[in-house]
């Protein structure tokens, strides 16, 4: 699921003084032009909605002016643009024509508001946490190529409704195409000119730096251009000059008191109706459910990545929706194609919403002619260069690397809204996500792991992080599927739920079926979790003499290879340490013995993920084999019973460097270091350097590579000093009762290197640091 802005702060704040943010000085004049860019492109959508809605057009003006004022100081979203909403059309038509007439709407509108306001107090802002990452991507898409597919006409001088409808107020798959080839028989020359040129001059700004990053945004050049090319054409042949038709047409009213009198106020009389309150909770819903998710695909394309409160948005969209239909408004939401513009023109702030919505009441009152000379196509051009932003191949190739679980949720979230509506699309987009984490749930509740222990095999069974009821009967065939004499260990480590039913299921066999069919259950995780049942570690996984006795060489090298790998993976076995210690107190009867480096970065119980008494362990700097070293390789094997030698030596060793460096030096390491003692184990390790003349320096780039040479060189020798050192160990080994093996510890990696072969030393005893 993806994640959702969260809210710290204890209540709902409201608006402070200064509700733009300490950015505000900073970004202003960058706020000032997007919110010019907004508001050119939210003019021909808020008449567009309200003729699609089948209501007053300048009710989808107000709605603008609100959503952008109003909305605009309350919201705590830094990009998000609200307005009449194109996703609301099929429902706003449909409750108007339920109420009877659009003042008895207005009522529902108010009431709508109401209910948002409530929803947002409750902090029901969550539910956008449940939309998955895939769906939300599939929204920003179809938004995407619904504008590429509506705004085509529009670019070409093909505008079928009056006032150049620029949304999706009801994408429709077969009218949009029966519409594109309509085109191509409609086309106006002087409008395909001006919005092709103005797609040019889109896709040139983008390319060129210095453009790019001037403080004038591009959507503002192409609209001025557009103005001033229709006047040009005009003067060159009339023919050519875009008629009305295929310019924005604002309503115009005569004076400021004109324009009161375009206002509609509800009919409260129809409170008396149930009717009025299903259609306010109706749009209530749709409304609040569409602004979540709009809010969150437009944090998406923030480049600042901030996150909105979603609590906070609620609320002020429902005040907004409650002064609007006071006022004679449309219902509104925040809208993904004013956002997404926003976005693109540089808004950082709350002010472009502010100053977009400003801009739509001054241009209702004062410039309504100036407005009117504004290309469709220019507008056009717009909108289809932000929906080729939105439904980049980029971002197609990106989820399809990412899978086929996102993927085909993200394409056909993609399908479905082109298709049908916004509402629906996301709604079929979220049923097949689900899906695929349902089946991701039912197939795989837990993990099956079969352990390779000393003494025997433990069936692990990991629970994955959320077991729901519909895990029942998977994990319960899992269980009584164990043979007679088996062993199972339940890890709950990782499970952050466990249905009940579950838990009883767990319970149930550990207290009835595992007793009689013989099964011995282990538990882990579970302990101050889940009441019922308490952690234990049943088995004992030590190694026994009998278990020793039918182990050979061979074997004991494979486990501690299975060990090391488990060691890298970090999925190390579960073991009852304590009960290891009271088995192991009267006697151990050892896998195997390792000589290994006094280092503390390798030890040897770790890296082979063994338990207390599987191993003995020598460890002397260097791993070398002196006289007491051999005497207890003997114990270890010829006494204690152990099948395995392993010589284990580890890259970037301390010993085998100041081996190198001493003897590159020509000093002795009682010279260098005053410790009398330490030349024995020196002298062991230079008796691996062939050359003692031709020892890289400490500052050479290959002196790293050299000590891990020696290293490993070292290993081979003290394998040879072993053999020739102990007569008995050579038998033993001779008789096939034993075996000798070198290895090499990465320490940067945790794998060892099990390849060594023993060898005589390459050259001479040095007689510096002798």
């Amino acid at each position: 699921m993806p994640g959702s802005s969260t809210e710290t702060k204890p209540a709902l704040p409201l608006p402070s003084p200064t509700p733009l943010g300490p950015s505000f000085v900073q970004s202003a004049p960058r706020d000032i032009l997007a919110g010019l860019v907004v508001f050119l492109v939210a003019l021909p959508l808020c008449l567009g909605v309200a003729l699609a809605s089948g209501a007053p057009l300048f009710s989808g003006l107000l709605a603008g002016i609100v959503g952008g004022i109003v909305v605009g100081f309350l919201s705590g979203s830094h990009t998000s643009v609200s307005g009449p909403a194109a996703g609301l059309t099929a429902v706003v038509a449909a409750q108007i024509t339920s109420l009877g007439s659009f003042d008895a709407f207005l009522v529902a509108v108010v009431l709508a508001g109401a209910l948002q306001v409530g929803l947002g107090l409750l902090r029901a802002g969550f539910i956008a946490s449940f939309f998955p990452t895939s769906v939300i991507k599939g929204l920003l898409a179809a938004i995407g190529v619904i504008l590429i597919l509506k705004q085509i006409p529009h670019v070409l001088g093909h505008d079928p409704d009056p006032v150049g409808e620029m949304a999706f107020s009801q994408p429709d798959g077969q009218n949009t195409v029966t519409e594109l080839l309509a085109t191509f028989f409609d086309i106006h020359p002087g409008a395909a000119l001006v919005g092709l040129m103005s797609l040019a001059l889109l896709l040139v700004w983008e390319r060129i730096k210095f453009l790019k990053s001037s403080p004038l945004p591009a959507p503002l050049v192409v609209v001025v251009l557009g103005v001033v090319g229709n006047h040009l054409l005009g003067r060159f042949d009339p023919a050519w000059l875009i008629n009305p038709s295929h310019l924005v047409q604002v309503p115009v009213a005569d004076s400021v008191s004109g324009a009161i009198g375009l206002l509609r106020f509800p009919d409260w009389s129809v409170l008396t109706r149930p009717v009025a309150y299903t259609a306010a909770l109706t749009i209530a819903i749709v409304a609040s459910l569409e602004t979540l998710l709009n809010l969150q695909a437009v944090d998406n394309i923030d480049p600042l990545r901030r996150q909105s409160p979603p609590n906070r948005e609620l609320l002020a969209q429902g005040v907004g929706n409650m002064i609007g239909g006071f006022l004679g408004g449309l219902p509104m939401t925040s809208v993904i194609v004013r956002s997404s513009v926003n976005v693109m023109a540089g808004g950082r702030t709350r002010l472009s919403a502010i100053v977009h919505g400003i801009l739509l009441l001054a241009a209702v009152l004062f410039i309504p002619v100036l407005i009117n000379q504004i290309p469709l196509a220019s507008l056009a051009a717009i909108l289809l260069f932000t929906g080729f932003k939105l439904a980049s191949p980029k971002l197609v190739r990106q989820m399809w690397s990412e899978g086929r679980r996102q993927f085909l949720p993200f394409v056909i979230t993609v399908i479905a809204i082109v298709a049908t509506d916004l509402l629906i699309g996301i709604l079929i987009g979220l049923g097949v996500s689900l899906t695929f984490i349902l089946h991701s749930t039912f197939s795989r509740p837990l993990r099956r792991i079969v352990e390779k222990h000393a003494m025997n095999d433990v069936l692990r069974i990991e629970l994955s992080s959320q077991v729901g009821f519909f895990s029942r009967a998977r994990l319960e065939k899992e269980l009584y599927d164990i043979p007679r004499g088996g062993h199972v260990l339940i890890d709950a480590q990782r499970t952050e739920y466990l249905d009940p039913d579950v838990l009883d299921l767990i319970k149930d066999f550990c207290d009835n079926a595992a007793p009689v069919h013989g099964v011995t259950v282990s538990l882990l995780g579970f302990k101050d979790k889940y009441g019922p049942l308490a952690d234990s570690i049943q088995y004992v996984d030590h190694t026994t003499r009998e278990v020793q006795s039918l182990l050979t060489p061979d074997a004991v090298l494979a486990i501690l290879k299975d060990g090391n790998h488990r060691f890298r993976m970090g999925r190390r076995l579960a073991r009852n340490l304590v009960k290891q210690v009271n088995s192991t107190s009267e006697g151990q009867s050892p896998l195997a013995v390792v000589l290994s480096c006094i280092d503390s970065r390798a030890p040897v119980e770790l890296l082979f993920d063994l338990g207390i008494g599987d191993i003995f362990s020598a460890r002397i700097a260097g791993n070398v084999a002196r006289q007491k070293v051999l005497g207890s390789l003997e114990f270890a094997t010829a006494v204690a019973g152990a099948k395995l030698i392993v010589v284990l030596g580890h890259t970037s060793c301390g010993a085998v460097a100041a081996a190198c460096d001493l003897i590159g030096a020509g000093k002795t390491a009682a010279e260098a270091t005053g410790c009398t003692n330490l030349d024995v184990i020196v002298r062991e390790i230079q008796a691996a350097i062939a050359d003692p003349h031709n020892v890289p320096k400490k500052d050479d780039p290959t002196h790293d590579a050299f000590v891990n040479d020696i290293a490993r060189k070292n290993v081979a020798r003290v394998m040879c000093d072993i053999q020739s050192g102990s007569p008995k160990i050579h038998e033993l080994m001779q008789e096939g009762k034993v075996a000798l093996v070198g290895g090499l510890y990465d320490v940067s990696t945790g794998a060892v290197e099990f390849d060594i072969e023993a060898g005589l030393a390459v050259g001479e005893r040095p007689e510096t640091g002798a």
